[in-house]
């Protein structure tokens, strides 16, 4: 499928100095990802081409089955490429060893996950320091009491999972990525498991994150709404990048993903 572009329809306030001057914090560069051999082949992905831009909040969209989860777990480490390479900041993890590539997840990636992936054992504070206790790095406290008061968990640290409702334990999910200053943050469909107000305050969350304290923040969903609140929206059909949306409205998006279905050749708007 050719290429659909949309061209930015106005710039969007405040943000970090690096969004402002378009450094990538992850690129791929004729990325791709086959499956099966022979007449079972299935090209997940192919010849990728994107950057994403540090101290944004970018959403990857897409039909099913168009790569957009695909992409996010090459990008992110968690599987391997057929072809092509992947870079964090400088880094190619495209040729890194299992040994360093757990070494960057740990270091340099924080994940949030549809499914929350806490440990109903531990209370919210244990779960978001966890990842500082499973590297040997001692707590930065100043850190630790900016994510919890941006989250608003001052009052559910002692609390454990079972304790708190989804949108909680997401936002628990979300200190627990950011813990460790990751430089970027991939959040594989966030809101999936909650209602529509959880699900609203955990966006505004990852926004927040972005724009206040400095992150990265690169998030696969199917939701135009969820979309909206990113500052870029990156299309995906077929495996291959089908658009690019800045500044994303609900409407926007669905004209975007109605434009996939419906044009073959480019769309600008």
């Amino acid at each position: 499928m050719d290429t659909t572009t949309f061209q930015p329809v106005g710039p969007r306030s405040g943000g970090p100095r690096a969004r402002e001057a378009g450094v990538a914090a992850v690129r791929a560069r004729a990325l791709s990802k086959v499956y099966g051999t022979g007449e079972a082949t299935v090209r997940a992905l192919d010849g990728v081409d994107v950057d994403f831009t540090a101290g944004a909040f970018t959403a990857i969209m897409g039909p099913s089955g168009s790569g957009k989860s695909t992409l996010m777990h090459l990008l992110a480490g968690l599987d391997t490429a057929s072809s092509g390479t992947a870079f964090l900041g400088g880094t190619e993890i495209t040729t890194l060893d299992d040994g360093a590539l757990t070494r960057l997840r740990r270091d340099r990636i924080g994940f949030v996950f549809q499914s929350f992936n806490l440990l109903p054992m531990f209370t919210a504070e244990q779960n978001i320091t966890l990842p500082l206790e499973l590297a040997g790095v001692a707590l930065e406290r100043a850190w630790f009491d900016t994510l919890v008061t941006t989250l608003g968990l001052g009052d559910r640290l002692t609390h454990r999972p079972a304790e708190l409702s989804g949108g909680q334990q997401q936002r628990v999910a979300i200190a627990r990525a950011l813990i460790a200053r990751p430089d970027v943050v991939f959040a594989d469909e966030p809101t999936g498991n909650l209602d529509s107000r959880a699900g609203t305050e955990v966006l505004s969350f990852l926004r927040r994150s972005v724009r206040e304290l400095g992150r990265t923040v690169i998030m696969v969903t199917h939701d135009p709404a969820a979309a909206a609140y990113a500052d870029r929206v990156v299309l995906l059909a077929d495996g291959r990048i089908a658009g690019d949306i800045a500044d994303p409205t609900p409407e926007s998006v669905l004209a975007g993903l109605d434009a996939l279905r419906v044009h073959e050749g480019p769309v600008a708007r």
